[in-house]
């Protein structure tokens, strides 16, 4: 039983990371578009950051089990942003640059589908588990 409790720890950490990872894809995309006068002002990609947590081994042949996935933080892309001259634009700096985020934003869209798919997962799993838990109790119940 304790066995299907740690499945659905799992199953909703997943969760709670994948979400992570959809608002974090939405932010981008919505910033994809926005328009600078200065490098340092410019949105940056963010990408999150996660790592499988592990339990200690407890049992007797040392094998341990997992907890989850945790989320260790959103970092910034360092790839270089977008540089354009465009010295008509009311946004260009005094040399006629205008700088633009790097999104891009079919990766964003490709990381957007995955993350919604990884969280569908994530709820099935937590669904199989309950249905799990109720077929349980009514065998312990005698039915």
């Amino acid at each position: 039983m304790s066995s299907l409790f740690r499945v659905m720890d799992i199953a909703t950490t997943g969760m709670s990371a994948e979400n992570v990872r959809l608002n974090t894809t939405a932010s981008n995309i919505a910033n994809a578009n926005s328009v600078s006068s200065s490098y340092d002002q410019t949105y940056k990609a963010r990408h999150p950051v996660f790592a499988a947590e592990l339990e200690r081994a407890t049992n007797a042949q040392g094998i341990g089990g997992g907890r989850g996935v945790q989320v260790l933080g959103v970092v910034e892309s360092q790839k270089p942003l977008q540089i354009e001259y465009a010295p008509g634009n009311p946004m260009a700096d005094e040399n006629g640059y205008i700088y633009k985020p790097n999104v891009n934003v079919v990766e964003e869209m490709a990381n957007m589908l995955s993350a919604s798919k990884g969280y569908e997962t994530n709820i099935q799993v937590a669904d199989t588990t309950k249905r799990l838990f109720r077929r349980v109790l009514q065998i312990g119940q005698g039915r």
